[in-house]
């Protein structure tokens, strides 16, 4: 987990660097729900900030938690995910990566302004909970990202 913690600094730094234009560092942030099915069903929530590396692409960064209720009880698992947008057009491809204490799950699919994600991945077992099944195995989620801060670049 500590190399995971790194990781998501070092993007950040990355991104902070990256994400200065000519205006100034501009980033969209806001939090996000959705569902997802990897082994069940989970309800998704986190908080996200958007940026735009150059004219053409956008990096999100999102750290939330997955709700699931499963074997009669509910569980929590907290979430890292990087999704790197291909196009600004008005449906964005991407590519996303996303890691639990679980699994890690790379995803690929399109976005409605980056408002609206529809993915499908896989995601790989890196250990399995306590009193829980695997979570690994095909992946499909649907996400809501509502920008509270919304600008044009």
């Amino acid at each position: 987990m500590k190399k995971v913690f790194l990781l998501v600094c070092s993007l950040l730094l990355v991104g902070f660097s990256f994400g200065q234009h000519k205006r100034g560092n501009k980033w969209i942030w806001g939090p996000s729900i959705g569902w997802q099915y990897q082994s069940g069903n989970f309800l998704k929530a986190s908080g996200w900030g958007l940026f735009a590396p150059n004219d053409r692409q956008y990096v999100k960064i999102d750290a939330g938690a997955n709700f699931t209720w499963m074997r009669q009880q509910t569980t929590v698992i907290p979430e890292l995910g990087l999704t790197y947008y291909l196009s600004n057009r008005l449906v964005f491809p991407f590519l996303k990566a996303e890691v639990t204490p679980y699994t890690v799950t790379p995803k690929l699919g399109i976005g409605l302004l980056s408002i609206i994600d529809l993915g499908i991945g896989y995601g790989f077992a890196m250990q399995t909970k306590d009193n829980f099944k695997p979570i690994k195995g095909i992946n499909g989620s649907v996400s809501l990202n509502i920008p509270l801060n919304f600008h044009l670049y």
